[in-house]
């Protein structure tokens, strides 16, 4: 596999999706693996697809794209998830949703390699804690013995944890890690949809070197006003009072459930 670029968490965005391809091309990228989420808080889903599409990216699905397409529901989201999967329910196009529709929960581009989007066996699952690492870690053995490193998406952070001997390190993700290929690896390269980060609206990716096993981690400039514009304009930002209502709704849910 040599060189290849590594992104997920797109989310519609095709201004981010350019920056990152064009960062990824100057690089020398070989071939571009996709951790899922192609659509969902912006404007450009079927623009995003076909991007990759063209490209002959290597997608597994995300809950976004699941969502999208009626496989999941909505009862892990958030308000803003809702709102704009909603919308992009009722506009992707339907070669579109042929595509998310084909794509595979996990895949092994290459031996030692996997690709996951949120938890190992649980699309929706956010992977923020050594707890988090060292459980999808025991199951990541279980369904894939041979995996040394677990590329992974959904918390929208570019993250490094490596795995010995039942304890878990984080590491510094920038701008480059060295593996050692006796451990195991959790690596998130980011999101290149940025639109759900309070500051630095930058597009993330990763380019995985699989002859030198390293990790290189990129943030790109893209036209953030433009992505954000659309997103209003086309029905795509929730309301500020549709969103209380929906946090409240929730709570509620959970203290009937909880009682």
């Amino acid at each position: 596999m040599a060189v290849c670029g590594v992104l997920g968490d797109i989310h519609g965005n095709v201004e981010a999706l350019a920056a990152v391809l064009a960062a990824l091309e100057r690089r020398g990228v070989e071939r571009l693996l996709c951790l899922g989420d192609i659509v969902g808080y912006n404007a450009d889903p079927d623009e995003c697809v076909e991007m990759l599409r063209r490209r002959g990216a290597l997608s597994i699905a995300g809950n976004h794209d699941l969502i999208s397409i009626g496989r999941l529901d909505f009862r892990r989201c958030s308000g803003k998830a809702r709102y704009a999967l909603k919308r992009t329910r009722r506009v992707l196009g339907a070669p579109s949703a042929a595509y998310l529709a084909a794509l595979p929960p996990h895949t092994v581009p290459e031996e030692g390699v996997v690709l996951v989007h949120g938890g190992v066996r649980d699309v929706q699952q956010y992977l923020r804690t050594p707890q988090h690492i060292l459980q999808n870690a025991a199951l990541l053995r279980a369904d894939f013995p041979a995996a040394r490193l677990c590329f992974f998406g959904h918390s929208h952070e570019q993250r490094v944890y490596e795995v010995r001997e039942g304890s878990v390190r984080e590491l510094p993700a920038a701008p480059s890690v060295t593996l050692d290929p006796g451990l195991l690896y959790f690596v998130n390269p980011g999101s290149v949809d940025a639109s759900r980060k309070a500051l630095g609206r930058l597009a993330e990716c990763a380019v995985l070197d699989t002859q030198a096993w390293r990790v290189e981690f990129l943030r790109v400039s893209y036209d953030a006003g433009a992505t954000e514009a659309k997103a209003a304009a086309f029905g795509y930002r929730i309301p500020p009072w549709a969103e209380h209502l929906h946090t409240a709704r929730r709570r509620l849910g959970r203290a009937l459930s909880r009682g």
